[in-house]
């Protein structure tokens, strides 16, 4: 099924170089550097003065633009009668080095500023910081090359204090220290509650280990047109993107209406792999699920989920192995695939010799739309020549180990580069390619990269992959592009381990505990979808720039 995608501006992200030229753009447009500033500094302001109350403020300030945001927050907070004091770091206090005279106006009003060239000892820092609000507008996005010298020095200090609980932290734009292309971070780098960044948010907030220093995310309007970000390819997924995406539900429907899945899953070794993801294709609304199953295991998951209907496929003793498949499994397999809208390869499947002649033999299958995970993807990997074997409407959901074996990469290699191999192998392979993870991304082969923004310990235990595969499965099923499937997937799955998490904790959940919440998230995005029927975030017109063609 071909869908036209639309995602909304709001929930792009960019690049520091994209960002860039996206305020080039608005300069030349007529609005300028300096209201860009302007905006920018009183949106910090506002965030402060909502969550800090009559705390006192210390502004750290830079010598960039990130710094001029500073002084333009320490503005608006003393006009809002704050208690307000900055500490200058490299940023020159001569008429000839203040632009726009922010630095003089701020003199004229008794805000009290110090220059770190004058604080050898840090004394006043020192005091200053003391059950303070930080601000930090040191580096922002500029952040290029090692802390060290003065500047390390004035970052722990402050990191001793917030080590005491004497202060708290708000950065302007991003942590200084933090890369906001890569996400890597400093050793000094202050870890904030609260991060105000402007216009779109940056690739860095949302990749670890810098996404852990980020704190609360605002992204504030600073003036600049959405439209600008119109080729800016990486995305959020939200509920807004997603509400979008979800198949229908309508009132005059059968069983047929939502199709048929089926999936080739489990094993002796790993029968739940088998429940969890049959379990999950229903629990999304496949009309039909169908595992196909060893004989052997039959009667253990039919015995425990009835909904299903089954395809029991024969074994043989192969001595340590015990029972594998059957030199016949594909057969049956081959024999009704054609009935069904998607398959489902490799939960659990087992990583052996007979499972390698099956993957082998189904994949030469015409087939529906496919999604392999697991073994089935470890089994990929040994096939001659395989990305030539993928069937044409195909999602492969790898973790850094299976993404490993698939591109001839350790798994910490996979996990440094993680967004820019899903991109790359996307596009080579010509299909979708979800990489699992704390904040999982999904790549399409033109280019365009969602990225959920969710990392609980609830979906850091086994056998919930195989429910985001049955998950996937169930929603390609529904008549789902493989993009949009992948992407809907991989919310519904956060959302559910968010769910599970609040319910029962991040340590004891299990991944069967998912598949409670799997119905109520869809259901929530439904409601939402029918009170508010358009799109979520309000945005100009569109232009071709701003559409996925699947």
């Amino acid at each position: 099924m071909n869908e036209t995608l639309t995602i909304p501006l709001a929930d792009r992200l960019v690049s520091v170089a994209e960002m860039q030229a996206i305020e080039r753009a608005a300069d030349a447009g007529g609005h300028s550097f300096a209201a860009m500033m302007e905006a920018a500094g009183k949106a910090v302001a506002t965030a402060v003065l909502a969550r800090t109350g009559a705390a006192p403020v210390l502004v750290l300030a830079g010598p960039g633009n990130n710094g001029g945001d500073g002084l333009v927050c320490a503005h608006y907070l003393h006009e809002a009668g704050a208690v307000v004091r900055v500490y200058l770091w490299q940023r020159g206090t001569e008429a000839a080095y203040d632009y726009a005279g922010r630095l003089a106006k701020l003199t004229r009003l008794g805000v009290p500023v110090a220059n770190a060239a004058d604080d050898g000892n840090r004394t006043l820092l020192t005091q200053w910081v003391e059950g303070a609000v930080v601000v930090d507008a040191l580096l922002g996005t500029g952040a290029n090359r090692p802390i060290e010298g003065q500047l390390a020095a004035i970052l722990q200090g402050v990191q001793a204090a917030q080590q005491r609980g004497a202060c708290r932290v708000v950065a302007v734009d991003c942590a200084s220290g933090l890369n906001c292309d890569t996400g890597a971070v400093s050793a000094h780098t202050l870890a904030p509650e609260l991060t105000v960044t402007f216009a779109h948010a940056k690739l860095g907030h949302y990749r670890f280990p810098g996404a852990d220093f980020v704190g609360e995310l605002v992204v504030a309007d600073i003036g600049v047109p959405q439209q600008l970000a119109g080729d800016a390819r990486v995305f959020l997924l939200t509920e807004a993107v997603i509400h979008q995406w979800l198949p229908a539900r309508p009132r005059a429907s059968h069983k047929g209406t939502f199709g048929k899945v089926l999936l080739a899953v489990g094993s002796e070794h790993f029968a739940g792999a088998a429940y969890l993801s049959c379990a999950a294709a229903g629990r999304v609304g496949a009309g039909l699920v169908t595992g196909a199953v060893l004989r052997s295991i039959w009667p253990i998951v039919a015995g425990r989920l009835a909904e299903p209907t089954w395809l029991p496929l024969a074994v043989r003793s192969d001595g340590e192995q015990g029972g594998v498949l059957d030199s016949a499994a594909a057969g049956t397999v081959a024999a009704v695939l054609g009935g069904y809208d998607a398959l489902v390869l490799g939960c659990g499947l087992g990583n052996n010799a007979a499972t390698c002649t099956f993957v082998d033999q189904v994949l030469r299958q015409p087939a529906a739309a496919t999604l392999i995970d697991a073994d089935g993807l470890n089994c990929l990997a040994q096939l001659a020549d395989w990305p030539t074997r993928l069937p044409a409407r195909c999602v492969l959901t790898p973790h850094p180990a299976e993404m490993g074996r698939l591109c001839a990469l350790s798994p910490a290699a996979v996990t440094a580069r993680r967004w820019e191999l899903a991109r790359e192998k996307a596009a080579a392979w010509g299909c979708v390619v979800l990489v699992k993870g704390p904040y999982t991304v999904v790549a399409h082969p033109d280019g365009w990269l969602g990225v959920l923004p969710v990392a609980t310990p609830a979906l850091a235990t086994a056998g919930t992959g195989d429910v985001l595969a049955g998950v996937i499965g169930g929603l390609l099923a529904q008549g789902l592009d493989p993009f949009a499937a992948a992407c809907v997937g991989a919310w519904v799955h956060g959302e559910a381990g968010l769910r599970t998490a609040q319910a029962i904790g991040g340590a004891g959940a299990i991944a069967s505990d998912l598949l409670v919440h799997l119905p109520e998230v869809i259901g929530a995005v439904q409601r939402h979808a029918a009170i508010y029927p358009i799109t979520l975030h309000e945005e100009p017109d569109l232009d071709a720039a701003d559409v996925v063609a699947m």
